[in-house]
């Protein structure tokens, strides 16, 4: 029932990285209510961070109408041992259903003329639309996005990975939409070169989809309020000030 419905679906709410903050989860899942979205499509790294894992969890399994996508976070929670310390902390709270929940998580997913990835549709952990030197990050050139996407047969492409909300429309007529991240807007990572990404805000980020007969696909980003002090207080008692600078800022310093 599930998959016939939502291919008659013309409403679709998109979010990514939600990294177990379970309130700004909250305040999105009631905005996705409120604007009568349909379906949901989560794109993924869901479990990983301090604050709520297993809170997160349970929101996301009692939806029925929910599609989740494989984060490379999702998939360093179902290795045996990792030397992560969020990987330390999320683990050992994993039960063997939540696990086999997260082994579900599909690599992509198609709907009409759009796909869903985590990073990029061959690769859950890479940027689909930034790359990173050794002089820091930048949005991709055109020719070398058309370069990657031109085996893509879809007309839209939505992806997560560096909790930055974008969106970039191509000369081909391709759109790339990244919805942000719901409760980690920035962090810091030491690979392929050390960087940060960083939304700037504090605010939950997630976009809404719609689909009009005779116009296409729209998207409309959206930033939600929440209390995010509250998130970063449990990041800190959970021995992750890096977290909670994020979680308040939208920054990673």
């Amino acid at each position: 029932m599930f998959w016939e419905a939502i291919y008659l679906s013309c409403t679709i709410a998109v979010f990514s990285d939600i990294h177990s903050n379970t309130p700004a989860l909250e305040a999105v899942l009631r905005e996705i209510d409120r604007s009568g979205a349909d379906w949901l499509i989560n794109l993924g790294d869901s479990l990983f961070g301090p604050v709520d894992p297993m809170g997160t969890a349970r929101l996301l399994r009692q939806r029925g109408n929910l599609v989740n996508i494989m984060g490379n976070c999702d998939e360093i929670l179902l290795e045996k041992d990792c030397e992560s310390p969020t990987y330390r902390h999320v683990k050992p709270l994993l039960d063997a259903d939540t696990e086999a929940w997260i082994a579900g998580h599909l690599a992509v997913w198609r709907h009409e003329d759009l796909l869903f990835c985590h990073g990029t549709p061959d690769h859950n952990g890479r940027y689909l639309l930034e790359e990173v030197t050794e002089d820091g990050v930048f949005y991709k050139k055109t020719e070398t996005l058309q370069a990657e996407l031109h085996t893509i047969g879809e007309h839209g492409i939505f992806c997560g990975h560096s909790h930055v909300f974008h969106t970039v429309t191509l000369p081909d007529g391709k759109f790339l939409v990244n919805p942000g991240s719901v409760g980690l807007p920035a962090y810091e990572d030491d690979l392929p070169f050390p960087h940060v990404m960083e939304s700037g805000t504090p605010y939950a980020s997630f976009c809404m989809v719609r689909k009009k007969e005779g116009t296409g696909w729209s998207v409309e980003h959206k930033l939600i309020p929440y209390d995010w002090n509250a998130a970063a207080e449990i990041a800190e008692r959970s021995g992750r000030p890096d977290y909670a600078v994020a979680i308040r800022t939208g920054r990673a310093r």
